[in-house]
């Protein structure tokens, strides 16, 4: 694919990220934010070291109180040419030296903290011996929220990684999948996400027949054959933000039945993405597409939630589910996939990511969501 330059951010957009996050921590009753290697860091600074180690590197935000980056000093140059750097000071530390003692100096000795879900317990449990009057709270539980509202260069991104996932799709479709094996399939839409600009690849299901009744099947060396439903389900990122897109196809011609089951899907899925608009609730989507699998009789086997949020991971907050009462705001992104899933059979799931407008929703992926045939 051709187009224009991807969005890049900069010192100031990663200074307000870091600035709004300080400010969400204390409205939460937070002493700050802890945040280790991971999306996160990378979403508030974009710094990603190149490899994660024992050595701890930890940014510490509070609000009132400029952003210190706590980095090992053999990993400095690199922490320094990340775009976001001119907006922190670095701390580093050399081997030898304790760098929890060098992070409690930045702390509260009694404060909570929101700190991010990957940080190893290790360094978890380095500051509480540092600081015994310290406690915890994971970062999604305390601010689930935080990057679940993208600005508009985040949402251009995240149409371009919609877009490509969507050609991969078109050139999938015209593929021999009778006689391959499941696992060849997958690695030719590895191929095709990754020509059409994709640097990571998360996943590539291919679900062939009785597999497609299971959500998560890894393709493996099942061979493909005529009559087969096949669930396609894929994604990874592309210039830092995700895709993840879902669609299945019938090798050959399907039954009725296939037909039929195929269709609730697709009906459920238009539900869950016409119930999106601002100030409905997350589980709204869900009620909205779980009801019309469980008017045709199939709420059984309609088995996980309706969607996901995406954004610099493919999955992360808000989440489409019963009981989830977030209300949607626009510049949310999340999956609408409601799916049926008949054991020893078939499958059915169809996926699209979709954002949050000022007055509904806005597809990100826009192939055919009618059965497409494969030969």
């Amino acid at each position: 694919m051709t187009g224009t330059a991807p969005v890049t951010f900069t010192a100031d957009d990663y200074r307000a990220r870091m600035e709004r996050a300080a400010r969400q921590a204390a409205e939460a009753g937070l002493a700050g934010l802890l945040v280790a290697p991971g999306p996160d860091l990378v979403w508030l600074t974009g710094y990603a070291p190149t490899a994660v180690t024992e050595r701890l590197t930890l940014l510490v935000l509070a609000a009132g109180r400029d952003p210190v980056l706590v980095v090992p000093t053999l990993e400095a140059p690199d922490a320094e040419r990340a775009a976001g750097a001119t907006a922190l000071t670095l701390r580093d530390w050399t081997d030898g030296k304790d760098p929890y003692a060098l992070t409690a100096g930045l702390l509260d000795a009694g404060g909570r903290f929101g700190i991010s879900d990957n940080t190893w317990a290790l360094h978890l449990l380095g500051l509480q011996s540092a600081l015994p009057g310290t406690s915890y709270a994971a970062l999604t539980d305390a601010l689930p929220m935080l990057r679940a509202v993208k600005d508009a260069a985040e949402l251009e991104l995240l149409a371009a990684a919609g877009a490509a996932a969507d050609a991969a799709f078109e050139e999938i479709r015209t593929v021999p999948f009778a006689g391959r094996r499941e696992s060849d399939v997958a690695a030719d839409l590895a191929a095709r996400l990754r020509r059409f600009g994709h640097s990571q690849v998360d996943f590539t299901i291919v679900a062939s027949g009785p597999n497609g009744a299971n959500p998560h099947h890894e393709a493996g060396d099942r061979v493909i054959e005529r009559g087969d439903m096949v669930v396609l389900d894929f994604g990874g990122l592309k210039d830092g933000y995700g895709s993840d897109t879902s669609r299945t196809v019938h090798v050959g011609e399907p039954t009725d039945e296939e037909r039929r089951v195929h269709e609730i899907v697709r009906e459920a899925q238009e539900a869950g993405f016409r119930a999106v608009r601002p100030g409905a609730a997350c589980q709204d989507v869900d009620r909205a597409a779980r009801a019309v699998i469980a008017r045709a009789g199939y709420a059984e086997h309609f088995i996980h939630r309706t969607g996901h949020g995406i954004g610099v991971t493919t999955h992360e907050p808000p989440y489409m589910i019963e009981g989830e009462e977030q209300s949607l705001v626009p510049g949310m992104c999340f999956s609408v996939e409601p799916g049926i899933y008949l054991p020893g059979r078939f499958g059915v799931r169809i996926e699209d990511i979709v954002t949050v407008t000022e007055d509904g929703g806005r597809r990100l992926n826009n192939t055919a969501r009618e059965m497409v045939i494969v030969d």
